[in-house]
């Protein structure tokens, strides 16, 4: 089944305030304990004006999971060498998806309990189609490099699922206030996978 297609709102000064402010409510109350006037008393604005650029809490929600995974992928992809050790295209993957997250850390815990939910709020199938495609590009450095000679013979789903599952988990012990940032913390996932754990 292919995704759903998603129409994107204009996206002005105001737009993407509300989104910021909406992104943080969520993140921090959940879906059932944020209410549009929570978000409209949040930005200072009137809950006519929040429902001008969104039809409900549903549509806003869905937006902020939309957009924080469409993003991500693209975030990441852009950052991927075109040419170069495959090694060094999985680090960059793994530091982009970290950078983003230190950048949007509110959208993406919002989206990240949107993929989880049980009901339908964000299109589960659209969001599964995206998420498998992020994982399948995954797949593909890490078979270029077994390919290339620069990797031992893995599992690779499996290799796959621990480095996405190490970054995805991320926002729920990581503290802002501690001196390493995402970045680093990713780059020292890296480090460790690639060089392994038993001395050599």
């Amino acid at each position: 089944m292919s995704a759903q297609k998603e129409e994107k709102p204009v996206q002005t000064e105001k737009f993407q305030r509300i989104v910021a402010v909406a992104s943080e409510l969520f993140a921090t109350r959940g879906f059932d304990g944020t209410s549009m006037r929570d978000v409209a008393e949040a930005c200072e604005i009137s809950k006519s004006l929040l429902y001008h650029h969104f039809a409900n809490k549903e549509d806003l929600y869905r937006h902020i999971a939309f957009n924080a995974t469409v993003s991500l992928y693209d975030h990441v992809e852009e950052r991927i060498p075109a040419d170069g050790p495959a090694s060094e295209k999985v680090r960059a993957f793994m530091i982009a998806t970290a950078e983003f997250f230190d950048k949007h850390r509110w959208a993406w815990i919002a989206a990240t309990t949107a993929f989880w939910a049980g009901n339908d709020i964000v299109h589960r199938n659209s969001r599964m189609e995206r998420r498998d495609s992020f994982e399948r590009r995954l797949r593909a450095l890490l078979q270029e490099g077994i390919d290339n000679g620069e990797f031992d013979a893995m599992d690779v789903p499996m290799t796959g699922r621990l480095i996405l599952s190490s970054l995805n988990w991320m926002y729920k012990w990581y503290n802002p206030e501690k001196p390493k940032t995402p970045q680093e913390i990713a780059s020292i996932y890296f480090d460790t996978i690639l060089r392994g754990l038993a001395k050599r």
